[in-house]
């Protein structure tokens, strides 16, 4: 069943894509439908919309998410961002290698997928691994973050 409090994210015109791309990176992930934009729209707005997304569901291992294809109105940029809280480094390994797309946005675990969203790849037992001044420095130098290296940092 999903939260009540689910995230929608506004493409310009590619979520259809963006939806079968993270479904392909996350396991236990599927669509879950989508509505599209009618041949002719009330809205001069949306003028050649027809076809795209105007409403899709999608799940990404258990979490439900809203999308949609709204034009250039809105973008995305990083005062938002979805974390992965990763198991072990091969996990961190797997999420960065498919969702890094914008080398200069990398820092700190967080990177920038294609679509332009914001994620921060991170071990989930990153609070027991921040034990001090040197784990924090070690991590402030990271693109991607090395579990080992935060542990040789003690």
């Amino acid at each position: 069943m999903p939260t009540p409090i689910t995230p929608c994210l506004w493409f310009t015109d590619h979520a259809e894509e963006a939806m079968e791309f993270y479904c392909s990176v996350f396991p236990n992930s599927h669509i879950v439908s989508i509505d599209r934009y009618p041949d002719e729209s009330l809205d001069p707005h949306y003028a050649g919309m027809r076809g795209k997304v105007i409403n899709g569901v999608f799940e990404l291992d258990g979490n439900r998410f809203i999308c949609l294809d709204g034009g250039p109105a809105f973008t995305f940029n990083e005062a938002i961002s979805l974390t992965v809280s990763c198991r072990d480094q091969a996990e961190i390994d797997h999420y960065w290698s498919a969702l890094s797309a914008v080398p200069a946005s990398e820092q700190c675990g967080w990177l920038k997928d294609k679509f332009g969203i914001s994620w921060q790849i991170v071990p989930a037992h990153l609070d027991e691994l921040m034990t001090g001044d040197a784990q924090v420095k070690a991590l402030m130098g990271m693109k991607k973050i090395v579990i080992k290296e935060l542990v040789d940092a003690g």
